[in-house]
C-alpha cells in the first residue's frame, strides 16, 4: 500500500474507529477514483490495463469536475445511488485527512454534492409474526435455546447482529435487564432487555457449556463452542422465517431491529428514546421510523378528532 494512502487508512482505524469491513470499502474505493484519473473511463470500464496503486500523487490531479464524472460513470454503469454516495465520502475523507495534515491545500470534492439517497421504508414485522418467529425454536434442546435467546435479544434491545455477537459474559446484567453494546466506531452504550429476553438469554447461559465447552468469553457460542458470527445469525434468522412465516421474504437481523424501533414508537416512545436505544448519532437516522409508525398516527387520530 502507498504510504500516503495507508497513514489515511490509519487514521481511519485509530481516530475514527472505522471497522475492518468499512476500512476495506474505503480503500476499494479510493483505488476505483484513483484508476479512473489515471486510465480514463473506456480503459477503467474495460479492465484491460493493469490498475495503478492509489496515491496522493495521483489525487492531486483530480478537481470536482473529474469527481463528478467518476460518480457520473459509476451510476450509467449499473451503480446504486447509495453506492456513488459511499464512494464520495470516501473521497471526501481522503482529502480532508490530506488537507488536515497540510499535504494538500484544498479538497475538490468539498464541493460536490452528495447524489440524493432515496428513503426506503425498513420492513417491519407484525406483533403477532414476531411472536411466531420468537416462539419457533425447540426450547427442549440446547441449540434451540441459544437460538430463541437470540430472537429475543434482538428484539428486545434493538441491537445489530454484530453487536450481539460481540456480547461477552461480563457485558450481561440480567438482574438489572441490561447489556453493555460496542456499537459502530466502538462506542459503548447501554441496551435494555425486557423481562422475556432476559429470561430467554438466562435460559441460555444455564446450557451454554454444554454447546462444545467454549472457553472464551463471548455470549453467543455455535455448536462447536466458537463465537457466533453475523452470518450464523443471518442463517438463524432465515432457518425460522421458512418455519413460522413461510410467506415472508429478505427478513434479516436488521428487519428485527426495524420491528423494535417501529413497536416502540408505535406504543408511543418519544423519538429521541428511540434513537439512543439504537445507538443513531443522528435523529434523522431515526426519523425514518415514524413513517412506518402510520398506525399509532392513526390511533390518535381516531380518539382525539372529534369528526374521526
Amino acid at each position: 500500500m502507498n504510504p500516503d494512502i495507508r497513514q489515511f487508512v490509519e487514521h481511519l482505524e485509530g481516530e475514527r474507529a472505522f471497522s475492518a469491513h468499512t476500512l476495506r470499502a474505503y480503500l476499494n474505493d479510493l483505488e476505483q477514483f484513483c484508476a479512473y484519473l489515471v486510465l480514463g473511463p473506456k480503459a477503467f470500464e474495460a479492465g484491460d490495463s493493469e490498475k495503478p496503486e492509489a496515491s496522493l500523487e495521483i489525487l492531486q490531479r483530480a478537481d470536482r469536475n473529474d469527481i463528478r464524472a467518476f460518480l457520473a460513470h459509476l451510476q450509467t454503469k449499473g451503480a446504486t445511488v447509495r453506492t456513488a454516495a459511499r464512494k464520495l465520502a470516501s473521497i471526501r475523507a481522503v482529502y480532508k485527512f490530506f488537507v488536515r495534515t497540510g499535504r494538500l491545500e484544498n479538497n475538490p470534492a468539498q464541493a460536490v454534492r452528495s447524489p440524493k439517497l432515496r428513503r426506503d421504508l425498513p420492513e417491519v414485522l407484525s406483533i403477532p409474526e414476531v411472536t411466531a418467529l420468537i416462539e419457533a425454536p425447540d426450547s427442549s434442546e440446547p441449540l434451540g435455546i441459544r437460538d430463541r435467546a437470540v430472537l429475543e435479544t434482538l428484539y428486545s434491545s434493538g441491537i445489530r447482529a454484530s453487536e450481539l455477537v460481540g456480547l461477552t459474559l461480563r457485558s450481561v446484567d440480567l438482574v438489572g435487564g441490561m447489556i453493555v453494546v460496542l456499537g459502530k466506531r466502538r462506542k459503548e452504550r447501554l441496551a435494555h432487555l425486557g423481562s422475556y429476553a432476559a429470561t430467554a438469554l438466562g435460559a441460555y447461559l444455564r446450557v451454554r457449556s454444554q454447546l462444545g465447552h467454549p472457553t472464551h468469553e463471548r455470549v453467543f457460542v455455535n455448536a462447536r463452542g466458537g463465537p457466533l458470527t453475523t452470518r450464523s445469525v443471518q442463517r438463524i434468522i432465515e432457518r425460522y422465517v421458512r418455519k413460522a412465516l413461510p410467506g415472508r421474504r429478505n427478513v434479516s437481523p436488521h428487519t428485527l431491529r426495524h420491528t423494535f424501533a417501529t413497536h416502540m414508537l408505535n406504543a408511543g416512545a418519544d423519538l429521541r428514546v428511540v434513537q439512543e436505544m439504537l445507538g443513531h448519532e443522528s435523529l434523522s437516522s431515526t426519523q425514518i421510523y415514524t413513517h412506518v409508525s402510520i398506525d399509532r398516527l392513526k390511533e390518535v387520530y381516531r380518539t382525539a378528532h372529534p369528526h374521526a
